[in-house]
């Protein structure tokens, strides 16, 4: 009799929607194409509630067609440990109910180590997607995810060579780690032809290649008055020379006015509401250069050869910079960096290893053989 292997895939905020939509859709196929295999595999969507409004969640299920996941936790907003609390007491007794063979979990979000952390406690072997990234920074939530979620799991799915070399340094067993590459790029080619005909930057009255993409959240960013203050700025005189498409966060509108800086829009300087992941490919793709402060944009830039300018001091994702069109900048900074990416060529960046659009493919086998 064909087995069948019950599997928990979890997802809790926005940047986790994009990993796991190519990962279900996989196991769909798998479960027709293989009829003689000798294991089926049942899913289970688990959403914690982590991102819960529609600009920050749903519209992200719509466009993904991620179907309603069977389980949906409701946790809702709160501090760090608030949510990580919140989230083990709920997920917990519907593991001892539902007995999954294994939980999946992606990415560095709150969720993600909550997760697993209960399965750890309860035996419950955990696969940890995009495994090895680190920042060294301590000072970022994300980092502490990373770490905690690297010393529980059972099995460890990398995206690129640096997070093997990470997690050996870090004494993990050569058998825990797998090298399946970048599942963010499974899920722009699935959805690339749709982000396309979007024509987001027509739309916005920007032409190809003569606008800037701006992206930005982190609190180091946007919870300070003076770093807020002087980025706005720079996005102002930015704009005098080309179009600057801005998306603003609701957090960092909520501090701009906490702040009360003035933002002084013009035709040039749009700044608009929280868009789509369709939206925001066909951005990347056809701006000039990116700034940001998000993760998910350093890859999505490289695939795409984008130059991208990082907000940050560090990221945990350095073979976009080695391999890729992504450059570090820091406030002090910004503006020199920004005058020196717009006079770059940009054919020369590499897109790195195994970021092809098989991944998901490769984490069923991996967890299949098992």
């Amino acid at each position: 009799m064909m087995k069948t292997l019950k599997i928990f895939v979890i997802v809790g905020a926005r940047p986790n929607f994009m990993k796991i939509a190519p990962l279900l859709r996989q196991m769909e196929v798998y479960n027709t194409d293989h009829h003689n295999a000798p294991a089926s595999i049942e899913v289970r969507l688990l959403h914690t509630g982590q991102h819960y409004d529609d600009s920050m969640s749903k519209i992200f299920f719509r466009e993904l067609r991620i179907r309603p996941p069977h389980i949906n936790l409701g946790i809702g907003s709160g501090s760090h440990a608030v949510q990580t609390a919140k989230i083990m007491t709920a997920f917990e007794p519907v593991c001892h109910f539902e007995k999954p063979d294994w939980v999946i979990v992606v990415g560095d979000v709150t969720s993600t180590m909550a997760c697993t952390l209960v399965c750890s406690k309860i035996g419950i072997p955990v696969a940890h997607v995009e495994a090895g990234l680190r920042s060294f920074d301590r000072t970022m939530p994300e980092e502490i995810n990373r770490l905690v979620t690297d010393s529980l799991a059972d099995l460890l799915l990398t995206p690129s060579e640096d997070a093997n070399e990470n997690l050996r340094r870090e004494g993990v067993p050569s058998t825990k780690i797998q090298f399946v590459g970048n599942i963010m790029i499974d899920a722009l080619m699935e959805n690339l032809e749709s982000a396309r005909m979007r024509n987001t930057n027509q739309r916005l009255g920007c032409l190809a290649k003569d606008f800037v993409y701006v992206t930005l959240h982190r609190p180091s960013n946007v919870d300070n008055k003076e770093s807020l203050g002087i980025i706005l700025h720079e996005l102002e005189c930015l704009s005098r020379q080309m179009p600057v498409v801005f998306p603003m966060h609701p957090r960092t509108r909520k501090m701009a006015d906490e702040f009360s800086i003035s933002i002084k829009e013009n035709t040039n300087l749009k700044i608009i509401e929280p868009i789509g992941y369709h939206d925001s490919l066909c951005l990347t793709e056809r701006a000039r250069f990116v700034l940001t402060d998000s993760g998910g944009l350093q890859e999505e830039s490289t695939f795409f050869r984008t130059p991208c300018l990082t907000l940050r001091p560090n990221t945990e994702r350095p073979i976009t910079i080695t391999s890729g069109s992504n450059q570090l900048t820091a406030i002090d900074t910004l503006k020199t960096d920004i005058d020196t990416t717009l006079k770059k060529e940009t054919n020369f960046y590499k897109i790195p290893k195994k970021w092809d659009g098989f991944t998901a493919q490769r984490i069923i086998e991996c967890i299949l053989n098992q």
